[in-house]
């Protein structure tokens, strides 16, 4: 089924009302060589294994308190 207009629009509604970007800017080298590889290395995407740093990172600091 096509993606028509009616659904790009719940698309953009949904995105507005739920989500928050998050404008990261790292040197392309790095995310070349560091970022894409170690995320490769795990078989997760980008995103994934950026948000599931984050997630650690709380993680650990929670237990540090």
């Amino acid at each position: 089924m096509p993606y028509d207009e009616k659904q790009k629009k719940y698309s953009i509604k949904y995105a507005r009302e739920n989500l928050k970007r998050i404008p990261l800017d790292v040197k392309k080298e790095y995310y070349d060589k560091v970022i894409v590889a170690e995320a490769e290395k795990r078989g997760m995407s980008v995103r994934a294994f950026i948000l599931q740093a984050i997630e650690e990172k709380i993680s650990n600091d929670k237990g540090r308190q």
